[in-house]
């Protein structure tokens, strides 16, 4: 069964830190780009970052330099290291795979272009 668990969310004070982890089974993980999203409420869902099957990273404009994202292919496991976190931040993050196409590097933080999504994990960002 092809499946993807993001764990790591949670409440957290503006200028701290969370890192969220997308783990994976069911499919040959090293063959696939991951990307996270982000989802609030009445609003679309972003694209924060991704990283291809070679270790190459995108990241959108509102966290570059406040996040990383890495994957660990020995473990099945993509992170999100997020810093300097700010209200604005929160949502619910989702980790989501999709083969390395033209599709993807046309559009590689697009929503449109991932097949396999997991359920969430919520952040919020609160004094």
């Amino acid at each position: 069964q092809l499946q993807l668990v993001e764990s790591g969310g949670g409440l957290v004070q503006p200028g701290g830190s969370l890192r969220l982890s997308c783990a994976a089974s069911g499919f040959t993980w090293n063959d696939y780009a991951i990307g996270w999203f982000r989802q609030a409420p009445g609003k679309e869902r972003e694209g924060v970052s991704c990283i291809s099957s070679a270790g190459v990273t995108h990241y959108s404009d509102s966290v570059k330099g406040r996040f990383i994202i890495s994957r660990d292919n020995a473990k099945n496991t993509v992170y999100l290291q997020m810093n300097s976190l700010k209200s604005e931040d929160t949502a619910v993050y989702y980790c989501a795979a999709t083969t390395t196409s033209s599709d993807y590097f046309r559009s590689p933080r697009s929503p449109r272009v991932y097949k396999l999504w997991g359920q969430g994990t919520q952040v919020t960002v609160s004094s």
